[in-house]
């Protein structure tokens, strides 16, 4: 049991490795859009290992774009909500694990699917959620004139989110498709 949690812990930390090092491709639309292609390996990883796994993992993810310089911060808070909390709530798409691991096991690629698309999409909403809070509070000053700091923060994070939601969920349901069985860990086989 001791080597399957370091192996979860291991496979963890180069996910979060990955997801940082995707974060170096220039996705950027201005100052407010982007797409975050490190929730690509983050909600495979989440759907694989589960959400504890994947909460560790992204934590660890917003840990790293502090010790790679890769943060804007405003206050102390804003840089906690947005770099620890809303990295790790995206390890929240790990919350549909065992129902992408049944839908494999039972070869039912259409379920597989939807799984891999509500993953994607809840994994992606629960951190950008933390981003629209931090942008309302924090970043809401910055809104053109005449805008509510709210429909700023809803317009800026919102795009993003859909944006992200997409890809991550276009590549992942590729991968199912190519290779289903990168979902399921070798000690769950």
């Amino acid at each position: 049991m001791e080597n399957i949690s370091l192996r979860v812990w291991i496979e963890g930390t180069i996910v979060a490795a990955l997801a940082i090092v995707l974060s170096f491709i220039p996705t950027n639309i201005g100052t407010g859009f982007t797409i975050s292609l490190g929730m690509i390996p983050l909600v495979l990883y989440s759907l694989r290992r589960g959400t504890i796994a994947g909460l560790a993992a992204g934590f660890l993810w917003g840990i790293l774009h502090y010790l790679i310089g890769n943060v804007a911060i405003l206050s102390l808070i804003q840089g906690f909500i947005e770099y620890f909390i809303a990295f790790m709530f995206a390890g929240m798409a790990g919350l549909f694990s065992n129902s992408v691991h049944l839908a494999i096991k039972n070869k039912k690629p259409i379920k597989l699917m939807y799984y891999i698309v509500i993953g994607a999409i809840t994994g992606t909403i629960a951190r950008f959620f933390w981003h629209f809070i931090a942008g309302y509070y924090f970043w809401g000053s910055y809104a053109p004139e005449g805008m509510s700091a709210v429909w700023y923060s809803f317009i800026a994070n919102g795009s993003s989110a859909l944006a992200t939601i997409i890809v991550t969920a276009i590549v992942l349901v590729l991968l199912s498709k190519t290779n289903p069985y990168l979902f399921i860990p070798i000690d769950k086989k």
